[in-house]
């Protein structure tokens, strides 16, 4: 059976249609089927899930009401604290961590009634954008199993993608929830930094990284948020006094007059003809529906992902210095071979590949002699671009891009040149270095018949002009299915 939308599950339990537990055994049984081809997730909660969605059918039975996510079955991404249940960020150096506490965004998921079924794979800490360098391997492609899903969430957007769940969490520091959206076929969203409590989330880069949601509804995000949002004393850069009712936004679906800005630095030859015509076509929709889409400028964006590559790797050196065998991670070797030698061990050998890569980089670019040059440059450059935004939104209320430049590409096709690996986050990094909301919505197929996306990104706390765009967009592209379930 395949899995319904969140808020149809929530309907169907609140009627007593469904159990919360035939619901979750569905689920189950679905990311069994799931794992076996895509290689979608570090955990799957078997036993964690049926008890929480026994203890959910008993409230229900003495006239509980359980919440507005009744029973509905949720993909947490492993880098999210889940209390009883394993989280390793993908790394080797947290395989065998079991929280004692779960992320604010966890608890605010489960008081609502959710139950959290599987621990989605990822990139390592979340340092990629193909989800190949995970501590179990790749997760693949939900249409194309030979291809990449996308880092580094790609096992939240493939979980959503596949109907293992209706909705899924990731998080996004440069793209990584936006970016594995798009090349899956569903949507991908990212709040304003802030807005989502970061309290439990292992952390890569802390002025960068934020709490996104996957789904194939735009109403299942909005639902999602509404449980999550709300400031967290617990995380200090959690945004007070803001309050938002994501669900009211989808009432008003006229965009009459909506000015949407097209980034003219976006469009170039980075992008396949592919995505370049699945761009276009989407701005003829918006304005067929009667938005206004126009020109704007981001002139320092050209410069977005270079400032990246040195704000985010410098957090992460600073973030991993905890990570070195003595009372954080795993333990390489023995304490006869002295201390030194047992943090080298434990971080060479907890670290993988691509990790270590971004800690080197972030630890030369804090280094003695170079701080001003390279990591203090790049903050001045993270500013122009902030300040590009705030100037281009004085004309538009959304602005435009391509999510990713390219459909999804096979596994293992840029093992030998990570620096285009890097060039793909063109896009998405932009959104992170200015701390907006951006969503990323299915934009149809392009090359080899694969799914591309757009996103779009809103001033801060505009974000329900994203939610009302999303469900406008969605209600008109009903009729051709605007994000189809992947085969399993």
């Amino acid at each position: 059976m395949a899995m319904m939308f969140a808020y149809e599950i929530a309907d169907a339990v609140r009627r007593k249609e469904r159990s919360v537990r035939s619901v979750v055994e569905e689920s189950l049984a679905r990311a069994e089927q799931v794992q076996t081809k895509h290689n979608a997730f570090i955990t799957i909660a078997h036993e964690y899930a049926l008890a929480k969605a026994d203890a959910l059918d008993s409230a229900m039975a003495t006239g509980e009401d359980i919440g507005a996510l009744a029973g509905v079955p949720v993909v947490i991404k492993d880098n999210i604290c889940t209390k009883s249940v394993r989280t390793t960020a993908g790394s080797k150096s947290l395989e065998g961590f079991i929280p004692p506490y779960s992320a604010t965004v966890v608890q605010r998921l489960e008081a609502a009634g959710a139950v959290i079924i599987a621990k989605a794979n990822m990139d390592e800490f979340g340092m990629g954008g193909s989800n190949e360098y995970s501590l179990i391997g790749a997760c693949t492609n939900a249409w194309d199993d030979s291809r990449i899903a996308g880092g580094s969430s790609g096992g939240s957007a493939v979980a959503v993608a596949t109907g293992v769940a209706p909705i899924a969490l990731g998080t996004d520091t440069g793209g990584s929830v936006r970016r594995p959206a798009a090349l899956n076929g569903v949507l991908g969203y990212k709040p304003t930094y802030g807005v989502l409590s970061r309290y439990g989330v292992v952390a890569f880069a802390s002025s960068l990284d934020q709490v996104g949601v996957f789904a194939r509804s735009n109403r299942d995000v909005a639902l999602a948020m509404q449980v999550m949002a709300g400031h967290d004393l617990n995380d200090a850069t959690s945004i007070a006094d803001h309050e938002v009712d994501f669900v009211a936004a989808l009432e008003d679906v006229d965009l009459t007059g909506v000015r949407i800005g097209v980034v003219q630095e976006m469009l170039g030859e980075g992008n396949s003809d592919g995505v370049r015509a699945a761009f276009t076509r989407l701005m003829d929709t918006l304005s067929a529906l009667g938005a206004t889409v126009c020109d704007v400028s981001l002139p320092h964006s050209r410069h977005g992902v270079a400032a990246y590559y040195l704000v985010a790797p410098a957090e992460a050196s600073s973030n991993l210095a905890r990570y070195d065998g003595m009372i954080y991670s795993s333990r390489e070797g023995e304490n006869a071979l002295g201390q030194a030698e047992v943090m080298m061990r434990s971080r060479g050998q907890g670290f993988g590949e691509e990790v270590r890569r971004r800690v080197l980089i972030g630890t030369y670019a804090l280094s003695a002699g170079y701080y001003d040059a390279y990591y203090g440059k790049a903050l001045k450059v993270r500013r122009l671009i902030a300040d590009d935004f705030t100037q281009a939104f004085a004309d538009v209320d959304l602005i435009a891009t391509p999510t990713a430049t390219a459909v999804a590409y096979k596994v293992g096709a840029k093992d030998d040149n990570p620096l285009s690996a890097y060039l793909d986050d063109i896009s998405t990094v932009l959104a992170n270095l200015a701390g907006i909301g951006a969503l990323s919505v299915p934009a149809g197929r392009a090359e080899h018949d694969l799914p591309c996306g757009v996103q779009f990104h809103a001033p801060a706390l505009a974000d329900a002009r994203l939610f009302k765009l999303g469900y406008a967009l969605e209600q008109h592209q009903q009729d051709v299915h605007f994000a189809p379930l992947a085969p399993a």
